[in-house]
């Protein structure tokens, strides 16, 4: 475990987390409806970020779980983390995060979060931090545009005036407009090779017997062949350094300027409970 155990979570302020997400999350993007933000702060400074919030879809993703009420489940939806952290350090935080929950919103029955095998992983942290394996399905959602841009289609769909899109418009000198993910395709874009891996960790035990769906073993992600090693070279170039590369960039942490020190902890030392609270009930 070694310095791991030195990692201090706390819930911070969203405006502090979006800045740290989209700085070393691949996709440089935040999920907006995230609502519980952790850090991970070590030798004073934050190096890693957990944001927790309703999925999108919740009232289809209720019926995973039978029985579960409509504030009995939250979503991971973002994970980041700079290069200073030790290895396994995602696990812990992970882990030291769902024992908070666990602890101060009861309400709160299991956790749901997808890997997104197509540009950064398939689930490995999640594997190890015990989560269930509950589905395994071939990609139909995250496109590449002929910019070389990938974007999913809930984000083009739910908002074509977002300035993204605006750059795929212009990149392609067509009007900005809705359009669905087949006239998107046949404007040049394609899906992106792979498979989008959904898991569920039971905060409450008895929940798991609740499942309506099958529970995927872990071998099964080799035999259909939707490990992570397909997108290895685009998770090297997007994403967080590999951890290969950890002990070469350690100095490069020092550019985050947010601190937690004995003398002027930040504001939201103290009200961990509070925000926990507010978060998730609801």
């Amino acid at each position: 475990m070694g310095r791991c155990k030195e990692i201090v979570i706390k819930v911070i302020p969203p405006k502090i987390a979006n800045e740290f997400v989209k700085k070393h999350h691949y996709s440089g993007k935040v999920v907006h409806n995230s609502q519980l933000h952790f850090g991970a702060f070590l030798d004073g400074r934050l190096h890693g970020v957990l944001q927790y919030g309703p999925s999108m879809d919740k009232r289809k993703v209720m019926g995973l779980v039978e029985g579960t009420p409509w504030n009995g489940f939250i979503e991971l939806n973002r994970m980041a983390f700079d290069d200073y952290l030790p290895r396994n350090s995602e696990s812990y935080c992970i882990g030291k995060t769902l024992r908070m929950m666990r602890k101060q919103t009861p309400q709160i029955k299991w956790v749901i979060s997808f890997a997104d095998g197509c540009q950064c992983g398939d689930g490995t942290i999640y594997r190890a931090s015990n989560f269930v394996l509950t589905g395994i399905t071939k990609n139909k959602t995250i496109l590449e545009f002929p910019s070389g841009d990938r974007i999913a289609a809930l984000t083009f769909e739910s908002n074509p005036n977002s300035d993204l899109i605006r750059k795929q418009c212009e990149y392609l000198h067509i009007p900005v407009q809705y359009r669905t993910r087949n006239e998107w395709i046949k404007l040049g874009a394609k899906y992106v090779d792979g498979y989008q891996l959904r898991y569920i960790y039971f905060l409450d035990p008895k929940y798991r017997k609740r499942l309506t769906v099958p529970e995927i073993p872990f071998s099964e992600i080799d035999t259909i062949g939707a490990g992570m090693y397909k997108v290895r070279t685009y998770c090297g170039r997007n994403a967080t350094k590999s951890r290969t590369m950890r002990r070469k960039s350690v100095k490069a942490a020092k550019v985050n300027k947010v601190g937690l020190t004995n003398k002027n902890e930040p504001i939201w030392q103290n009200t961990t409970r509070l925000y926990l609270v507010s978060a998730c009930d609801g």
